[in-house]
């Protein structure tokens, strides 16, 4: 496996510690989950005006056209746009996106063929407000070996945080064992073959956040994978309530207490 749960317990506290460090740096960056301050679905605004956001906004195919006069003071490329530009999803980081106004970045983003627009504001209020993260130190109970067991890829259609129901692709099941009693998570892959899973247990919305990610690195050639809870994630919704989270899916609610990982947001 790529990593041994029973190599130096120092070492593994001191990677964790390094990699919550990370996290807390990542999400309370000018632009990091904690800047969202809105998501803005095009279908809601079919006359094209966006609340707080200047310029015309309209879909067109598998664009969206955007169009704006000097004074809405929009820049996109860093040039200042007037009349039309015509923008296709995001993809690159927050930061280096194509339409800005003032300090705030604005996203183009498309889910199941309806496309809207997040404005992050470095001043938003969430960062203002951010204090860090609760997390529990790392403990090697929690790191376990695990095995991935592909099968054909589907999609299920889960609740979102923002109550809209979409579909989750799934890719095979992570199996593993915690005190002697064996789980299983539906698991996404991503693109560079880690996997993905969406899962609560029992101290998801009393201890913990309602529900939780858990990110394993890529599995080795014969599916063994590494199941470090100590590094659940907290959902970017947690930080900001304009995202759109994934529910767990059907099986990916644990019945035993994983006091591990992130657990909550801590706030003024």
């Amino acid at each position: 496996m790529s990593s041994d749960p029973q190599s130096d317990p120092r070492q593994n506290w001191q990677n964790w510690q390094d990699w919550h460090e990370r996290r807390v740096a990542s999400v309370s960056a000018p632009y990091g989950p904690l800047s969202l301050s809105g998501t803005h679905w095009l279908s809601d605004h079919p006359e094209g005006r966006i609340p707080v956001i200047p310029g015309r906004w309209r879909e067109d195919g598998d664009e969206v056209v955007l169009t704006a006069a000097a004074e809405d003071g929009l820049f996109v490329d860093g040039k200042p746009l007037t009349g039309d530009v015509r923008l296709t999803a995001d993809n690159a980081p927050v930061a280096e996106s194509r339409v800005s106004h003032g300090e705030r970045r604005l996203v183009v983003l498309r889910r199941e063929g309806l496309w809207a627009v997040r404005d992050f504001d470095p001043s938003a209020p969430a960062r203002q407000a951010f204090l860090g993260i609760d997390a529990t130190p790392y403990e090697p109970r929690w790191a376990v070996p695990g095995r991935f067991v592909p099968y054909e890829h589907r999609s299920v259609r889960v609740r979102n945080a923002d109550g809209r129901e979409r579909g989750l692709g799934l890719s095979g099941e992570i199996l593993f064992e915690l005190d002697g009693t064996e789980h299983r998570l539906q698991a996404a892959v991503e693109a560079d073959g880690s996997l993905w899973a969406v899962l609560a247990d029992a101290t998801s919305g009393k201890s913990s956040y309602r529900f939780r990610f858990l990110r394993p690195a890529a599995p080795d050639a014969d599916g063994s994978v590494l199941v470090d809870l100590n590094r659940a994630l907290l959902p970017p919704c947690a930080f900001a309530d304009h995202f759109i989270c994934p529910f767990p899916p059907p099986g990916n609610t644990l019945t035993t207490d994983i006091a591990a990982g992130e657990r909550n947001l801590l706030t003024r």
